[in-house]
């Protein structure tokens, strides 16, 4: 059966004031005392990550119900839907070691891929109150959201030229290694901004700094997002050899890659 092509506009209008909602749940969760376990693979994991997933997943099904959706917290579960071509993918709290010392820079991520690729996504960071949309593959926009919930001032992002000063990189903050040191030596990057979760390829799309090597683990729901918006504002998103960063890999599980504006590679 051949697919139906994919109404962005209605899933911007449903979707926003959904990441919207599990970030306002996300906040009433970090404004308390919490408690914090951890998964079979370390990671910790909060009521806040759950609470916020059960938000999404009661939105996503009734707008998009022939496409599964493979969720952080779904996922850990053992519910893993079998994909084809086109799914969802679910990350509710991005950034859960930044939530848990009580910093900003944690977000909610969903995407949808076609074709291996991403081609809309939100990441919304709620203590932020920023917003950012891939709205299709090619129109990414970041939005100011209030203590309401309220989005205003959508603004066009694009990835901008290496300035003449040089590259800016950006570095994961709880996860930077040796390789990406390397990385950033090779190309004689000395002004990197730090930053947890999506929020680094947001600051790629949004022309904050030019480049992210990321060499350690992540999952597919972690990077779909943040690499929908990048892609819609005119960057890629590489393996290190340069080949196209795919999603649908087995278990969901990335390897390196390269997240990049315009540094020629």
């Amino acid at each position: 059966m051949t697919e139906q092509p994919v109404d962005f506009q209605k899933l911007a209008d449903v979707l926003v004031p959904t990441a919207i909602a599990a970030g306002r749940k996300i906040m009433e969760i970090y404004a308390q005392d919490f408690e914090v376990v951890y998964k079979d693979d370390t990671s910790p994991v909060t009521v806040a990550d759950e609470a916020a997933e059960k938000i999404i997943l009661a939105d996503l099904e009734p707008l998009t119900p022939e496409i599964p959706v493979v969720a952080e917290e779904s996922a850990a579960a053992g519910h893993i839907p079998d994909v084809d071509n086109r799914f969802w993918l679910v990350d509710p709290l991005d950034g859960t070691k930044e939530f848990i010392k009580k910093g900003s820079d944690f977000t909610v991520n969903i995407a949808l891929v076609e074709d291996r690729l991403p081609v809309f996504g939100i990441v919304y960071a709620p203590a932020l109150g920023k917003l950012y949309l891939a709205k299709s593959a090619d129109e990414a926009l970041i939005m100011d959201v209030d203590s309401d919930g309220v989005p205003s001032n959508a603004t066009p992002i694009t990835v901008r030229d290496v300035p003449a000063s040089g590259i800016v990189g950006v570095a994961s903050k709880s996860h930077r290694d040796e390789a990406t040191n390397e990385f950033l030596d090779r190309y004689g990057i000395s002004d990197t901004k730090s930053i947890g979760s999506s929020l680094k390829f947001c600051l790629v799309a949004s022309a904050e700094a030019d480049i992210y090597p990321r060499f350690g683990p992540t999952m597919e729901w972690d990077t779909g997002a943040g690499h929908a918006v990048l892609r819609a504002a005119g960057g890629e998103v590489v393996n290190p050899d340069g080949s196209p960063f795919l999603y649908g890999k087995n278990d969901f599980r990335n390897g390196p890659f390269i997240a990049n504006g315009k540094v020629a590679l």
